[in-house]
């Protein structure tokens, strides 16, 4: 009986040493958070790109829309996250990039976030009225140098690509 005991005990130990397996990933939803409301361009991409993910990974990914503060809410709610994966932040260079160069943040774009994905690009252009006679850029800047009394812009607004790509034709 007594080896018996031992043999049950023995065993016991055996099946419960077995070797220590990192959890595959992921085990739960992975969330995505976007600077803006629902419904624009950001948007779209995020639920295409999320329901991808979610048909590779077998896992849900959820689409959280935290606008405000030029995109530092969301992109502060991705920072402040457990750094496991989980929580990843989608949106353009305005949110990800500008926003740490005009504004004094809680934290560090380039130190606290890692690039890991270009989704899309959004290209910008030039475009006048058909009455301005200018029919190449070098004769757009000409008549523009000789007509500034004349001349307005519009951006999409303040930091968007449009706005800064403005102030650096400008100059």
């Amino acid at each position: 009986m007594k080896h018996l005991l031992a043999a049950v005990v023995f065993a016991s130990a055996l099946l419960g040493s077995g070797s220590a397996s990192a959890q595959n990933y992921p085990s739960r939803p992975v969330t995505i958070v976007l600077p803006f409301a629902a419904g624009g361009p950001t948007d779209a991409v995020a639920r295409i790109v999320a329901e991808r993910m979610r048909a590779a990974l077998w896992q849900p990914v959820i689409i959280e829309n935290v606008a405000g503060a030029a995109g530092t809410v969301s992109i502060g709610r991705v920072v402040r996250s457990a750094p496991d994966g989980y929580t990843l932040s989608l949106g353009p260079w305005n949110s990800h990039v500008v926003t740490g160069a005009i504004y004094n943040l809680q934290f560090d774009l380039l130190k606290d976030l890692q690039p890991i994905a270009l989704l899309a690009t959004n290209h910008s252009v030039i475009v006048s009225k058909t009455a301005v006679p200018a029919k190449s850029l070098k004769e757009l800047i000409a008549w523009v140098k000789a007509n500034q009394d004349k001349v307005s812009a519009g951006t999409s607004g303040i930091g968007a690509a449009t706005h800064i790509g403005g102030i650096v034709f400008r100059t």
